[in-house]
């Protein structure tokens, strides 16, 4: 990998997610060598992927290269690589460009989709975790309001219009939410000659409640939201199986549909030979103990959505948020600090700083530590909390602008299909 030599001791960061960078960002200047490893060149600032699906935004406004956040940081590298073993008994890490050996190593891999080992929704449906599967959906969703201009079959007209998301999260929510405007005030102007008016949004929630992790009032506010923009909440029902087409569930509710996108739950990414059963918990988890090291390691460690700490407040760790890997990251270079300084590590404290989901125009809820808000004050709350965590202040300013815009003109510009993601769908074709 062409990593010089060092007389520090070498920390390898896996991961450019809100973790790693803070981390990295943490370490800076100090007594290590700090090499970061991602198979992408650039950080994603993922609680914003909705608006790429949905045209608010366009990609590089919630994208921030890793090596310009790394510029003018001392003895600290990137490389573009994808980890593909942990050797932890020589300490080195394998990746398709080469070994690195380490002194100390901190695993920030994140999560993904989750499909519950169901292949057929996996190969089918649509996720959203990525700024290329944003990108995917986005041109779906278009290219299905293209496709249904063509047909003459009005029940296939009616699937391809018809959207299903799965998983009643602030996901889920948001995306509902987002398009449910977009059916409102845009598509109307986009395409006068479709009745726009029969697209549904279906946001479908096993539970019997939306944003269960949030307070009652939020999820009944929330829900009340989505309902006044026109969409259809569906509680207490689980998708079981989706072919493409047709969407069965736990009961005799059947959607049937072009688009699916599957919300419903994330799983941690693991690497091989981290991934025993010693070390995992459900959703590939890797146990940590209070200074974040993996359990029977002192030189390992794990952060963020990776990472589970179990304590009396949390028995099955944190919530796979941005603010636990951020809290992490920082925690965790200050005791890698002291022990540069041979000092005893302290153990991590989660700040929970609140919970929020946008559900539109001036519609929010808010759970923050002193008070709760639902409507237009929790949605300010919301946009201000997004842009401070936003990394870059071109991207801060870019994605003011486009929300300045988009409020005023009731529009969103970044209806694009940049990269096609074709899907002909026929609702009576076997294939």
């Amino acid at each position: 990998m062409n990593i010089p030599q060092s007389s520090f001791p070498r920390i390898v960061i896996i991961g450019g997610g809100f973790g790693g960078i803070s981390l990295a960002k943490k370490l800076s200047q100090k007594e290590y060598q700090i090499v970061l490893l991602d198979k992408h060149n650039y950080h994603t600032f993922q609680p914003l992927l909705y608006q790429v699906s949905t045209g608010g935004l366009e990609p590089d406004s919630i994208a921030y290269p890793i090596r310009k956040v790394l510029q003018g940081y001392t003895n600290t590298y990137f490389r573009l690589a994808k980890v593909q073993k942990i050797d932890t008994e020589k300490n080195i890490v394998e990746t398709n460009i080469g070994e690195l050996k380490f002194d100390y190593l901190v695993v920030a891999t994140g999560s993904t989709t989750n499909y519950f080992g169901n292949q057929t929704i996996a190969k089918n449906s649509m996720s959203m975790k990525s700024i290329p599967q944003s990108l995917n959906l986005r041109s779906l969703i278009l290219e299905n309001f293209e496709q249904a201009l063509l047909t003459d079959d009005l029940h296939e007209r009616e699937a391809l219009m018809n959207f299903v998301i799965v998983g009643g999260g602030p996901t889920g929510v948001e995306l509902a939410g987002a398009l449910a405007e977009i059916k409102k005030g845009i598509l109307p102007k986009d395409y006068p000659d479709l009745d726009t008016r029969r697209a549904q949004i279906n946001l479908v929630q096993g539970s019997n409640r939306i944003l269960p992790a949030m307070s009652e009032i939020a999820s009944k506010k929330a829900e009340q939201f989505l309902e006044g923009l026109g969409v259809n909440v569906w509680k207490d029902l689980r998708v079981t199986d989706y072919d493409g087409k047709i969407a069965t569930t736990n009961n005799d509710t059947v959607f049937e549909t072009a688009t699916l996108v599957w919300a419903a739950g994330v799983q941690a990414v693991n690497i091989k030979g981290l991934d025993a059963k010693d070390y995992l918990c459900p959703g590939n988890r890797l146990r940590v103990n209070e200074y974040n090291q993996i359990d029977g390691f002192e030189h390992i460690f794990a952060i963020g959505d990776v990472a589970q700490m179990e304590s009396e407040q949390y028995p099955h760790g944190h919530p796979m948020m941005a603010q636990p890997a951020l809290q992490q990251g920082d925690k965790l270079g200050e005791n890698l600090i002291r022990l540069s300084e041979k000092k005893p590590m302290l153990p991590f404290k989660y700040h929970d700083k609140g919970s929020m989901a946008t559900v539109g125009r001036n519609k929010a809820v808010a759970d923050l530590p002193k008070f709760k808000s639902q409507g237009v004050f929790a949605w300010f709350i919301w946009m201000f909390v997004h842009l401070y965590f936003l990394i870059g202040f071109r991207n801060r300013v870019v994605v003011f602008i486009n929300w300045v815009y988009n409020y005023i003109k009731f529009d969103r510009e970044a209806r694009l299909i940049i990269r096609p993601f074709k899907k002909e769908f026929r609702l009576n074709s076997e294939n």
